[in-house]
């Protein structure tokens, strides 16, 4: 998929580390954000801006010498004072990405926004039209474009192992059948809640990168757990400018899981079970260039996808391929690297808006039960 070109940001001092400051320290900021910049390379830690006393705790124990701030109007003062971090990571709730975004470039401080970078297309072309006026660094943080199977998936399409592709077929479903609570389940609209936008912020992204932009899409959305609010169980289905069709599932209640990846190709599929291990490894407390016995992101040969025709993977059918180490550390490397150079974001607000284009028309093929055709460009 081609993003379209934003203005090279202005490149930050290079004679020291670049110095981050993450909003929210929930899943996103004290599973992934904080971790993956902390084993970054040129990049440090340097405030948490949280309100929740405990979270504060927690940041303080796990990073000696962070500072810790209630509000993220501290650091808008604080650009005004020369005391400007490098760099923002906004890792809060959903409804909070576009306003804290567009305060750090207004305030001309490079962002990071966790998915989804925003409710709509429309508001995500917003955003990248104020970074490029302002020549300010903008990037969405799409870390399952490091997943070991989707590295492994796009290194087979290169090498032209499946032949020409006519269906992808994504699943991340998960057996959930209580509800957690919190924004993430919540019905209000401006929460920007549900399975849609959170995983299929995810599947929909790797679609459209392996396959290039979309021109239709149907969808069913479903609420399917007593008390739900919003979808738990919902079902992709996009038609790509080249043809291929990607069949895409997310879902909370599924009782049996389904396989990560199945690739359907002229010459051969491929099928890929089981989640990347990166998540499960930062929950646990690991990180990237630890002591580990394993490389990160390392996967046994078990675990492996099969590549073939005819058979059933689950028979023995196909042929083993060596999943591809997973590399989420590369997203922070890469926007370090940008911040350096003044080059591109690993990640663009262009591409996420044409990521939420798609979810956008599946909200309505869902609520309409029809198919939606969506503009390419």
């Amino acid at each position: 998929m081609n993003a379209s070109p934003t203005a090279p940001p202005t490149a930050p001092p290079t004679t020291r580390p670049l110095r981050v400051a993450l909003v929210g320290y929930g899943l996103a900021g004290s599973v992934f954000h904080a971790p993956l910049v902390s084993a970054t390379e040129g990049l440090v830690l340097d405030t948490v801006v949280t309100s929740d006393p405990g979270r504060q705790a927690q940041a303080r124990e796990a990073y000696e010498g962070v500072r810790i701030v209630a509000s993220a109007a501290e650091l808008w003062d604080r650009a005004g004072g020369g005391d400007a971090p490098d760099l923002v990571v906004v890792a809060s709730p959903n409804k909070t990405h576009v306003p804290l975004a567009t305060a750090a470039l207004t305030a001309d401080i490079p962002v990071v926004v966790d998915k989804p970078l925003a409710a709509t297309a429309a508001e995500a072309r917003a955003l990248a039209a104020t970074a490029e006026r302002t020549g300010t660094f903008l990037s969405v943080f799409q870390n399952r474009r490091w997943d070991n199977d989707f590295l492994t998936v796009r290194k087979l399409l290169a090498d032209g192992e499946l032949g020409e592709i006519q269906r992808f077929e994504s699943r991340f479903e998960r057996w959930r059948p209580q509800l957690k609570g919190g924004w993430r389940e919540s019905g209000a609209p401006e929460e920007i809640g549900g399975l849609l936008y959170d995983l299929g912020s995810h599947v929909v992204d790797q679609a459209l990168v392996l396959f290039g932009p979309a021109v239709r899409v149907y969808a069913e959305a479903d609420v399917r757990r007593p008390g739900a609010e919003t979808d738990d169980d919902t079902f992709i289905a996009v038609t790509h400018a080249n043809g291929v069709r990607s069949h895409l599932y997310v879902s909370a209640t599924t009782a049996q899981l389904g396989p990560r990846f199945r690739v359907l190709g002229s010459r051969a599929g491929y099928v890929k079970y089981g989640l990347d291990p990166q998540e499960a490894a930062l929950r646990e407390g690991l990180r990237p260039g630890g002591d580990e016995d394993t490389l990160w992101g390392e996967e046994p040969p078990h675990l492996w996808g099969r590549l073939g025709s005819g058979e059933s993977p689950l028979t023995g059918g196909g042929i083993p391929v060596p999943t591809e180490h997973g590399d989420y550390p590369a997203y922070y490397a890469a926007v370090a690297a940008a911040l350096r150079t003044g080059g591109p974001a690993p990640v663009t607000a262009h591409e996420a808006a044409h990521c939420l284009a798609v979810l956008e028309a599946a909200l309505r093929s869902s609520r309409d039960g029809v198919a939606v055709d969506i503009d390419p460009a």
